[in-house]
């Protein structure tokens, strides 16, 4: 598996794993109704709610780039770069989302956005 397709798998968990944190963490989870729990969560569980959606959000647009990057027969260290960058955008998102740093978090979500770009563009 190519470092790229790993940022994909990775990527793809991202999500999962702030739910978890949003789930897990909170007494009284009730896996029977999770939306309404989740929605009722505050603080730091609320956001890392709003991560994971977030995180679903920005996943097709990047695993797209990716597979055209590989169609195109784009440089594939330029791909692995640009993917390792865009997951540590993403990671870094969720963290200043949570956080509650707004400015650094949209800093972030721009950083990513980049990187999609960059996969359209890159030889």
């Amino acid at each position: 598996m190519s470092l790229s397709m790993l940022c994909v798998l990775l990527t793809g968990l991202l999500p999962i794993l702030l739910t978890g944190a949003a789930k897990f963490a909170a007494n009284g989870f009730d896996n029977r109704e999770p939306r309404p729990f989740l929605d009722s969560q505050t603080g730091w569980r609320k956001r890392a709610h709003w991560a994971h959606l977030n995180a679903f959000e920005a996943f097709p647009l990047f695993a797209f780039a990716v597979i055209m990057a590989h169609l195109n027969q784009a440089n594939s260290a330029a791909v692995d770069s640009i993917c390792l960058l865009f997951l540590l955008f993403r990671v870094l998102h969720a963290f200043f989302y949570i956080a509650n740093w707004a400015t650094l978090r949209t800093m972030a979500w721009v950083g990513g956005l980049a990187c999609v770009f960059a996969l359209f563009t890159v030889t």
